[in-house]
């Protein structure tokens, strides 16, 4: 048995029938290069079922204690059934980008079953093109956005051939499924223990307590942000400039997407070249998530803009940040930590929200730095198991009916450059696909794969009626830097002799 980590834990504790707890990824697939030209549910189910060993989360099945006095553990399901988890869909003709949104949002908008492995996967047919989608929902609580990552790369190839496979230990049928009385009784014993945990989690919580997302904003925590600095100065620790600290704890400005979530969900997605975003990294000596930020923060100023809703003040984004440590990969779970940073939706001049977004992560980073790697898990051990499900659920309604603490989480998380296969199938695109709450309505999350970017908007469908709109402010703004900040691109003159191609007709992505 594996207990959860009280992070692990927050994420099963706010899911509500308005708020999921799963993330996951829409794929895309050219099958034209698998046995056959085809990618059918049996040949998913035989390359999940040969590669079961080689994923432990695909097996683990929570255990509750009774009466919630310690966290769940996860078990090794003994009743596991592939047939479950792995399912069909389809999508209408002629199978274009939007009504493969809505089958997404809608399979997205159903939670998982508790009283099994918290994953499921949906091959989506009737694609344009003759390609399949596959959409992956795998809970919050069993894996953050590395961990994710690692689960592709054991179900992806580098060839269509695939790969040997080494065979699974004896050991795998499953655990026996504990009695409530026995888990009681675990519960039971490890009361005693929540005290200590929480007087060990008072070193690096209490004087970086402003870095804890949302808590930076509370009444009185700029006074006591500028106590906790001095504090850590006296202990040797890095203080806080005031400039980092009046960021943090400065009023958020209220948008459309900060009030209490529904039910239902809007969904786009699309790529960028990432080429096109490392020529504007180079240009200006910057990274490639500034960049990203910037797009984001444009897009969803224009569609602000548009609809008279532009706030004069900064809006502010959660940025989530892996904190795992080389010797921690392969222990899924959550390692994470968070930014909350704002992002120049104020400022008019392209070029200069692009260096605005520069330094505001460039300050962002230096604090990150400098606070504890393990802040959001210790930050959730103070508050006891019995009342963690309550109060994170407290928590969100109050962020979704008061002042929100931030306005939209924007994710970017690396991917692979090399050519990817499942099943002998080849990606062509694997758009993510994120999670809101409420107070915070709007999702923004990219992914790299070869030489684009492949983005996925989530937002509220009572906030947001049409995310598409948000998808090609993403695209219109990387144009628009290209051309702002490096120039209009030279193609290159054609070789003497040879005739120059027709031009053709512009295709919108």
């Amino acid at each position: 048995m594996r207990q959860l980590t009280s992070l692990d834990a927050q994420f099963l504790a706010v899911e509500t029938p308005r708020t999921y707890g799963h993330v996951g990824g829409l794929a895309v697939y050219d099958p034209s290069t698998a046995p056959g030209g085809k990618l059918e549910l049996s040949d998913v189910c035989g390359l999940v079922s040969e590669r079961l060993h080689l994923l432990p989360p695909f097996r683990w099945r929570l255990v509750g204690v009774p009466f919630g006095l310690d966290h769940p553990y996860w078990i090794e399901d003994p009743d596991f059934d592939i047939d479950f988890h792995i399912r069909e869909a389809a999508i209408p003709p002629p199978g274009d980008d939007r009504s493969l949104a809505e089958v997404v949002s809608r399979i997205f908008a159903r939670p998982l079953d508790r009283s099994r492995p918290l994953w499921e996967l949906y091959l989506i047919h009737g694609l344009a093109g003759d390609r399949v989608g596959m959409l992956t929902k795998v809970h919050h609580s069993v894996v953050d956005g590395v961990s994710g990552a690692e689960i592709l790369s054991v179900l992806l190839d580098l060839s269509p051939e695939g790969r040997e496979i080494p065979p699974p230990e004896p050991g795998h049928g499953g655990e026996r499924v504990p009695s409530d009385l026995e888990m009681l009784g675990r519960g039971v014993a490890g009361l005693p223990r929540w005290p200590f945990r929480a007087l060990r989690a008072v070193p690096s919580t209490v004087p970086n307590l402003v870095d804890v997302p949302g808590v930076g904003r509370l009444p009185g925590m700029r006074t006591f942000g500028r106590a906790a600095s001095r504090v850590r100065g006296v202990l040797g620790g890095p203080p806080t400039e005031t400039r980092v600290l009046e960021q943090q704890t400065a009023p958020v400005p209220r948008t459309r997407f900060n009030g209490p979530i529904s039910a239902h969900r809007r969904y786009a997605f699309g790529s960028i070249s990432l080429d096109t975003v490392k020529r504007l990294k180079d240009e200006l000596g910057i990274t490639v998530n500034d960049v990203v930020v910037t797009l984001c923060a444009t897009a969803v100023r224009d569609w602000l803009s548009e609809r008279g809703e532009l706030p004069a003040e900064p809006l502010v984004s959660m940025i989530p940040v892996s904190v795992r440590a080389e010797h921690e990969y392969g222990q899924f779970g959550n390692r994470v930590s968070m930014m909350i940073v704002p992002i120049p939706t104020n400022v008019d001049d392209p070029r200069e929200r692009l260096l605005q977004a520069h330094e505001y992560l460039r300050g962002a980073k230096e604090r990150h730095r400098a606070i504890p790697a393990n802040l959001l898990t210790d930050a959730t051990a103070f508050i006891p198991p019995a009342v963690a499900a309550m109060a994170a659920r407290t928590t969100l309604d109050i962020m979704g009916r008061l002042r929100p603490p931030l306005n939209l989480v924007i994710s970017n998380v690396p991917g692979p450059r090399e050519r990817l296969y499942c099943a002998g199938a080849q990606l062509e695109a694997h758009y993510p696909v994120s999670v809101i709450a409420d107070g915070v309505g709007l999702n923004i999350t990219a992914m790299s794969y070869r030489d684009h970017i492949d983005f996925g908007i989530i937002a509220d469908r009572d906030m947001v009626g049409d995310a598409w709109p948000l998808l090609r402010g993403v695209q219109s703004a990387c144009s628009e830097l290209e051309e702002v900040v490096c120039g209009p691109r030279v193609e290159p003159a054609p070789v003497s002799g040879e005739p120059e191609a027709e031009p053709q007709p512009l295709q919108q992505q």
